[in-house]
């Protein structure tokens, strides 16, 4: 027998030993055969050969035990005591007889049943009844069929034993992307990572794991395995559009296609790339177009299953509030307009709405005491799409950066989106809205955080223009107080609801949305200052969404551009801020603590949380709203509010600094 030690096989093998079909040995940066032979040594993330063999086996295995479930469920669940009914010798139901509970045909309705685990029971007693308009019989049992196989994935997903740290970046998608975005469908695509199926691409996963990288980087031991093997976590997003740019030119273009332009357009705007990130979503929504994912029901001769439409509705209400929000940094026109034959705003699988969820990712000294959380995600993305939907008329009626929208147009725009934004609140379900006045102690999940946040933002973004419009009339000098009163309103709501987020989760884990909803409060707020510098209330409100979106704006250049951008107008009002800088804050912003982000200092003054600064003793509402001195009404017609566009922010600031220098 040798003496040589052996190697250590890789689940994962480079290109070049792949096509020599040679064993590798997974070293990084490079493997061994690759360094003897002055060759370029790129990993994709294919699974070998005996990687796929083990899923196979596991898959088996489950399939199994389902087919004796199936046959034999009585005698199955007879096995599984629960405590309490004196079978002593009986022992509690393993880990492996939970998951196969849950690959039942019905999961929620049998599940309810008492001879059930008690963690099976609390899961699924707690959640009201199914939200989506179901037209049909028919429509009730594509709901349960796709509802069944999403259990069963998930299942089998929790045994695939994904390496690191590939399942750690994959668990930072699931809990604090997908939610609020949904372009990835789960259950298809974990199934066809085992699979090698047409809902997963090697491109798609690295697409993903690129976007996790910068939230995984305050995890210690995460982020020295990205350092020492992945540069960081850059070649991710390397391979990603390596494989795009592949595909482009081999003109093969799938639905992973699109999911992977959506998710390096967001990754591009994060990094203040605005150019890159327009063309990602653009090949995003023509791909969609091409491929017929724009339509409702079937295409062609193609037969579609339920996944299918479920996956193509999906995508395609992603794209369309990904389109909107893009649209709106970048001040670009909307590319996607709803039509009669567009797919419908419905989501058959609401699996997701029943799991629980946690702050995966952060430290555990802030999230130790933190309880598992219903998700809400499918209510949830239903609700952000439904304001998508009214933020896409008051772009292109109030915010048309191609033709200058008529005053009488943005005011018809006005009448009409407003009641349509009271509604949406109305309809709003309990469990997604959240009280600025009365917030609970205990955040809800980050993405419903987010919905609130959006839904203020957007708010003021429809009424903001209204503002600045010279009041002719009594009916003018009304509408002028109450959009005052509701656009304050809403910043102080965004302020709270970011603060919850702040104090419950830090500030590393912030999607750019949240980030932008506080910098939109802050132009409000601002409007306060420039028209009485010496309001102390309203320097204190400004200055906190300055120091939090200067702890963001490490992780975003956008943000780091909005900063300098209100800091540039305190300035010019002769606004002076605390002694403190945002630098200074012992809050970090890795999230690494929680009790440190509770000493913020605002001129002096330390405050626990800009809550009892933007709120007081709840003085700050009265019958009529929001007080503002009619001084400030009479400065409004004249004052011109910060740009909503930060994708703009960039340029101009280059501009400006490009004009100051010398010439050589």
């Amino acid at each position: 027998m040798s003496s040589a030690k052996a190697t250590k096989k890789s689940a994962f093998s480079c290109e070049p030993c792949r096509r020599r079909k040679v064993k590798c040995g997974g070293e990084q940066p490079k493997c061994v055969r690759c360094t003897s032979r002055s060759e370029e040594c790129v990993y994709k993330l294919n699974p070998t050969l005996s990687y796929t063999q083990r899923l196979e086996r596991r898959i088996q295995e489950l399939e199994d035990q389902l087919a004796e479930i199936n046959t034999s469920p009585a005698a199955s669940y007879s096995s599984m005591s629960t405590p309490g009914t004196g079978a002593g010798e009986a022992k509690p139901p393993t880990k492996r007889e939970r998951g196969a509970e849950i690959l039942l045909s019905s999961p929620r309705d049998q599940l309810l049943q008492s001879d059930r685990p008690p963690e099976s029971q609390y899961l699924f007693n707690i959640f009201p009844p199914h939200s989506n308009e179901l037209s049909s019989d028919a429509d009730q049992k594509r709901r349960q069929r796709l509802v069944s196989n999403a259990w069963q994935q998930r299942a089998l997903e929790d045994l695939a034993g994904i390496p690191a740290p590939f399942h750690y970046l994959l668990n930072i998608h699931w809990f604090w992307i997908q939610p609020i975005f949904n372009s990835v469908y789960r259950p298809c695509f974990t199934r066809d990572m085992q699979t090698m199926g047409p809902y997963y691409s090697h491109m798609l996963l690295n697409a993903i794991l690129a976007h996790s990288v910068r939230w995984a980087m305050s995890d210690a031991p995460t982020k020295r395995l990205l350092d020492d093997a992945y540069d960081g976590g850059r070649v991710f997003a390397k391979h990603a559009r390596s494989m795009l740019f592949q595909e482009l030119n081999d003109g093969t273009c799938s639905i992973t296609t699109i999911q992977t332009c959506i998710l390096l357009s967001g990754q591009e705007i994060g990094l203040g790339n605005s150019m890159q990130a327009w063309v990602y979503s653009g090949i995003a929504f023509r791909v969609m177009d091409h491929i017929g994912l724009c339509v409702e029901g079937q295409y062609g001769n193609t037969h579609l299953t339920d996944e299918d439409i479920e996956i193509r509705r999906r995508i395609y209400w992603s794209c369309y509030f990904w389109d909107k929000l893009v649209s709106l940094y970048l001040g670009y026109r909307p590319a996607i307009q709803e039509t009669e034959t567009s797919p419908r705003l419905v989501m058959f699988d609401d699996s997701s709405e029943n799991e629980m969820w946690l702050p995966v990712g952060l430290p555990e000294e802030i999230t130790w005491n933190y309880p598992p959380q219903p998700s809400y995600s499918a209510s949830c993305f239903l609700a952000t799409s439904r304001l998508a939907i009214i933020l896409n008329q008051v772009v292109l009626h109030m915010y048309d950066i191609n033709t200058p929208n008529s005053d009488e147009e943005m005011v018809a725009c006005f009448r009409a989106q407003a009641p349509a934004m009271k509604q949406f609140w109305e309809e709003l379900p309990p469990y997604l809205k959240l009280d600025p006045l009365n917030l609970p102690e205990l955040a809800p999940p980050a993405h419903i955080l987010a919905l609130n946040c959006i839904y203020h933002t957007f708010k003021i973004v429809l009424y903001r223009p209204m503002l600045t419009r010279p009041p002719r009339t009594q009916e003018d000098k009304q509408l002028l107080h109450s959009c005052v009163v509701e656009c304050v309103t809403s910043a102080l709501s965004c302020v709270a609801v970011f603060d919850l987020n702040c104090k419950s989760f830090g500030t590393s884990h912030t999607i750019l949305t949240m980030a932008y909803s506080i910098y939109i409060a802050a132009t409000v707020l601002l409007l306060q200052v420039q028209a009485n510098p010496h309001d102390a209330l309203a320097v204190h409100r400004v200055t906190y969404c300055i120091r939090r979106l200067d702890q963001i704006k490490a992780r975003s250049t956008f943000i780091a551009t909005c900063v300098d951008l209100v800091m540039t107008e305190l300035i010019a009002l002769g606004v002076t801020l605390s002694p403190q800088s945002a630098s200074s804050n012992p809050s970090p912003t890795d999230g690494s603590s929680s009790t440190h982000q509770r000493d913020i200092h605002f001129d002096g003054m330390p405050q626990t949380m800009a809550y009892e600064a933007t709120y007081g003793n709840g003085d700050m509402y009265i019958e009529s709203g929001v007080p503002v001195s009619p001084d400030f009404f009479d400065a409004l017609p004249t004052l011109v509010p910060l740009t909503l566009r930060i994708g703009q922010l960039q340029n101009a600031l280059a501009k400006s600094q490009a004009a100051t220098m010398p010439t050589l």
